[in-house]
């Protein structure tokens, strides 16, 4: 069973991005220490996320490609099958963008972040006070 998606296109010869990162193209610099922790990060952010957001609805992320200027949809699954190619390749995916995604269902990671801080906050609150001794 693989952790992540298996590309559609593997083998096909019609397919534009074979070989892109393979061993006959350019050298690609690993993952520097820093960027290997970011990304580490990013995958228990995105465990919390999607623990507190895919029971109301939200089905992934959505992130600004800075490539294309276009949003693009991740689907939880496909968004942590990425970051852990990135983590095992030191390069990210060749993507396109989702098939008539429903953006009503997709956050943002900033969107993302600041709904798991609420919920912290709210769990958090009146938990460093004094014990009301009024009583």
């Amino acid at each position: 069973m693989h952790d992540e998606p298996i590309d559609p296109f593997t083998g096909d010869p019609a397919d534009s991005a074979a070989g892109r990162h393979d061993s006959g193209g350019p050298a690609l610099d690993p993952l520097s220490d820093a960027e290997r922790q970011e990304v580490l990060e990013d995958l228990a952010d995105l465990e919390i996320y999607q623990a507190l957001l895919a029971p109301i609805g939200v089905r992934g992320l959505v992130i600004k490609c800075e490539d294309c200027e276009e949003p693009h949809y991740f689907s939880w699954d496909l968004l942590r099958g990425n970051l852990r190619h990135l983590l095992s390749s030191g390069h990210p995916r060749v993507h396109e963008p989702a098939y008539d995604p429903d953006p009503d269902h997709y956050v943002t990671w900033d969107y993302a972040r600041g709904y798991a801080d609420g919920v912290h906050d709210t769990l958090s609150e009146g938990t460093d006070e004094e014990p009301d001794t009024n009583r």
